[in-house]
C-alpha cells in the first residue's frame, strides 16, 4: 500500500482544479428581480387659496399654510430677457441684481441689514420671460417684508457705482464661463435653436452687450416694463387672506397702471439640421447637446410631449441612459429636457464623454431621437413615467417657497389653477396613442441642431466616417454669438 502526503498547497491546488472543472461544466443562472412596483399614490391635498385683482390689475394670490410661522412674498414681473433692447443682452439681468443694491429711500447697506436683522432671505433675478424679487420672513415681519419689496420693485436708483460694480463681477464671471465647455454648449446651443431672436442669447448677456449697457437703458427698460397691471404677487404662509390681500393693497395700491409694449417675442426658426463643432484644444471631454425648437408652455401638446422627452431622457425612464451608460460604457451620465417658455421652448439631450468616443456617443442619441419617433412607446416605460411624475408631484409643493412657486408659474403662462390640482389624474390619463402622436408630430430627428464641445482633432475624422457631414468648426477663442456662422474671424469649414 502506498501511502501519499497532501500538502496544504497541494491540496489547494486540487480544490481549485476541480472546482474550474465543475464550474465550467455547470451554467449558473443567476436569480433576477425586477424592481418593485411603485406604491399606490397616496391623496394630496392642495393647500387652500384665493386669487384677487386689485384695481390697478396686481394680481394677488394668497396661500393658507399654517404649519410654520413663515410667510414668503413672491413678485413676478411679466418681462424678461426677451424685452432686452437689441445688441445689449443681459439688460434685464443687470436691472434685476441691481433692485436690492439701493432705491431712493435705502442704501444696498440699509437693505441687506434690514433682512438680515429679521433673520429672513431676499433674492431678486431674471428670466427669459420675467424678472421676480423674493423674500421669506417670520409671520413677526410681514408687514417689513411687504414694505421691501415694495420700495425695491418701485423704487430702485441704478447707482453708478453699484452698475459698475455688477458689471465687474459679469466681467470675471464670463471669463470662468466661456473656459467651462458646459456652459459654451448650453449657450451656442440656444443659440443654434433659436436663432437671432431674443431667447437664442444668454440671459446674464456676453461681454461685448454688457459692456454696452448704461444707467439710461436700465432705468429706460424700469420706465417701460414695471407696471401693476403686469405682476403677480404671491402671499403663501402663515397668514390669513385677510392679512394678504390687505398687506399687498397697502404698499401697492396707490401704484397706477400703464400701457406696456406686447409681450409677443418673435417667431424662431424653422428647426434645421446643424452641426457646430466648438474646438477646444486642452480638452479631454467632449460636451454634447442634441435637439431642435419645442412648444410653449400653454400648448395643448405640452403633457404628452413632456411625458416622451421624460422617457428619452429623464426621471422614471432615461433610454438615453440605459444606451450610453449601461450598455456602451460611453459617459456617467446622459439625460434630455423639454425646456419650455412663454412663446417657445426647446428639446434638448445632453451628455459628456471622452474624446475619442464623441462620433460613437452622437451616432447613438441622434438614433434614439429616431426609435422614439418612429416606434411606439413601451406600456412599462410609460407608466415608470407616470409612476415617477405623479409620485415626485407632492414634494414640489411641500414649503410655501414652493407652492408660490407652482401657482406663480399657472398665473404666470395663463394656465388654469385648477390643473394643479387635478394634474396627478392628466398626467395618468396619457396613452400610449397620444405619446406616438405627440412625437411624430413634434420630434424632428432629421433637423436636429448638434453642438459639441471638445478637442476637434480626436473627433473630427470619426464624425465624418460616420456620415456627419457639414460640419462648422468653431475655434473657442474666435467665437462670437452675434454672427451667423458663431465666428470672429474666417475660420475653415469641415
Amino acid at each position: 500500500m502506498v501511502s501519499v502526503r497532501w500538502t496544504n498547497g497541494v491540496l489547494a491546488l486540487l480544490c481549485l482544479v476541480l472546482w474550474t472543472s465543475e464550474a465550467g461544466a455547470q451554467t449558473f443562472s443567476w436569480p433576477r428581480q425586477a424592481p418593485p412596483a411603485p406604491l399606490e399614490a397616496r391623496p394630496v391635498k392642495f393647500p387652500p387659496y384665493e386669487v384677487r385683482t386689485l384695481d390697478n390689475g396686481m394680481q394677488v394670490l394668497a396661500v393658507l399654510h399654517h404649519e410654520q410661522p413663515v410667510v414668503s412674498v413672491r413678485l413676478l414681473l411679466r418681462f424678461g430677457a426677451a424685452q432686452d433692447p437689441a445688441g445689449k443682452s443681459g439688460t434685464a439681468s443687470l436691472v434685476a441684481s441691481l433692485l436690492d443694491d439701493g432705491t431712493t429711500t435705502r442704501t444696498s447697506q440699509d437693505i441687506a441689514g434690514t433682512i438680515d436683522s429679521i433673520g429672513g432671505a431676499l433674492g431678486t433675478g431674471a428670466g427669459n420671460d420675467l424678472i421676480f424679487v423674493n423674500v421669506m420672513v417670520m409671520k413677526d415681519s410681514f408687514d417689513l417684508a411687504l414694505d421691501l419689496v415694495a420700495d425695491l420693485v418701485r423704487n430702485p436708483i441704478f447707482s453708478l457705482d453699484e452698475i459698475e460694480r455688477q458689471r465687474q463681477q459679469l466681467t470675471s464671471g464670463f471669463k470662468v464661463s466661456y473656459e467651462d465647455p458646459d456652459y459654451v454648449a448650453a449657450v451656442v446651443h440656444d443659440r443654434l435653436v433659436f436663432g437671432f431672436q431674443s431667447y437664442g442669447f444668454p440671459t446674464s448677456g456676453t461681454p461685448d452687450s454688457v459692456a454696452r449697457i448704461t444707467r439710461e437703458d436700465l432705468l429706460a427698460f424700469h420706465k417701460t416694463y414695471f407696471s401693476p397691471n403686469d405682476c403677480v404677487v404671491a402671499i403663501v404662509g402663515d397668514v390669513t387672506a385677510e392679512e394678504a390681500f390687505d398687506g399687498v393693497e397697502r404698499v401697492f395700491g396707490s401704484w397706477r397702471r400703464k400701457e406696456t409694449p406686447n409681450r409677443v417675442v418673435e417667431d424662431p426658426p424653422e428647426p434645421t439640421r446643424r452641426l457646430i463643432v466648438v474646438d477646444k484644444p486642452d480638452a479631454v471631454q467632449t460636451e454634447i447637446r442634441v435637439g431642435h425648437l419645442g412648444i410653449p408652455r400653454k400648448h395643448p401638446d405640452y403633457l404628452a410631449l413632456n411625458l416622451a422627452i421624460k422617457i428619452l431622457g429623464g426621471e422614471g425612464g432615461n433610454r438615453l441612459q440605459r444606451v450610453l451608460r449601461s450598455e456602451h460604457g460611453l459617459t456617467y451620465g446622459a439625460g434630455a429636457i423639454m425646456r419650455t417658455l412663454a412663446h417657445s421652448g426647446s428639446i434638448v439631450a445632453d451628455t459628456d464623454t471622452q474624446s475619442s468616443t464623441t462620433a460613437e456617443a452622437l451616432r447613438l442619441i441622434v438614433d434614439e431621437f429616431w426609435k422614439l419617433q418612429r416606434g411606439r412607446v413601451g406600456p412599462y416605460e410609460l407608466s415608470d413615467a407616470q409612476a415617477y411624475l405623479s409620485g415626485h408631484f407632492p414634494l414640489t409643493i411641500e414649503t410655501p417657497g414652493e407652492i408660490a412657486r407652482q401657482l406663480l408659474n399657472a398665473a404666470f403662462f395663463g394656465l388654469s389653477f385648477e390643473e394643479l390640482e387635478s394634474y396627478r389624474e392628466r398626467l395618468q390619463a396619457v396613452t400610449i396613442d397620444d405619446i406616438r402622436r405627440v412625437v411624430r408630430t413634434h420630434l424632428k430627428p432629421n433637423r436636429l441642431s448638434v453642438v459639441l464641445v471638445g478637442n476637434a482633432t480626436e473627433f473630427v475624422q470619426d464624425l465624418k466616417k460616420l456620415g456627419f457631414s457639414d460640419i462648422e468648426l468653431v475655434h473657442l477663442d474666435d467665437l462670437d454669438l452675434t454672427v451667423p456662422d458663431f465666428r470672429r474671424s474666417n475660420t475653415v469649414t469641415h
